[in-house]
């Protein structure tokens, strides 16, 4: 069975993003170490998962990227792969989807999710948004948890655990610390 693996940027205090989506305290100046990790994360993967607005922003950069003579050669590679692998965009609202191999899913979540993971495959990864994320957890739909704590506080925004009901325990598998100051933390839901 393919996994769901997800991997979000975190602040310290435990947001994905300020109030109105800011995700200007995010740490970019990634060293080879934490970038050779994210490849190492996607390269079992052959898909990945984002809901409306992260596509929306994605779509609109990382096409572009692939030939763009003024892109990093990190991210020229990383368009590559974006651009080829297959989308799965999860939106109500979203009708036509023009990002190469995108795919609009507007049905019932784990339903959807329980079929692309009893299909033949690799592993599938999860970028977000807060409100999508937030329901992968409330349905015990991820598989591994990659969150990459930046070492700035926020104070305020929106977290991907902030509609829980009942506690909801992950056993850390790993975690590893980077130059840049990311920590990134590796957990798997806890056992029942």
């Amino acid at each position: 069975m393919r996994k769901i693996k997800l991997q979000m940027q975190v602040s310290l205090d435990g947001f994905v993003c300020g109030p109105n989506g800011e995700m200007d305290w995010t740490t970019w100046n990634w060293d080879d170490e934490l970038k050779n990790y994210v490849k190492a994360l996607m390269e079992p993967a052959d898909s990945f998962i984002i809901g409306r607005v992260l596509y929306e922003g994605m779509s609109m950069y990382w096409p572009a990227a692939e030939t763009n003579p003024d892109t990093s050669e990190d991210d020229r590679k990383a368009a590559k792969a974006f651009n080829n692998m297959p989308k799965y965009v999860f939106s109500k609202t979203l009708q036509t989807a023009d990002w190469n191999n995108a795919i609009i899913a507007s049905g019932d979540l784990v339903e959807t999710i329980h079929t692309l993971k009893n299909q033949e495959g690799k592993d599938i990864l999860l970028y977000g948004g807060v409100s999508l994320v937030s329901s992968f957890i409330q349905n015990n739909l991820i598989d591994e948890y990659h969150l990459f704590i930046n070492p700035t506080a926020i104070g305020n925004g929106r977290s991907i655990f902030g509609d829980l009901t009942a506690n909801f325990g992950l056993e850390l598998v790993k975690s590893q610390s980077f130059s840049c100051g990311i920590v990134v933390l590796h957990y798997a839901p806890a056992k029942q």
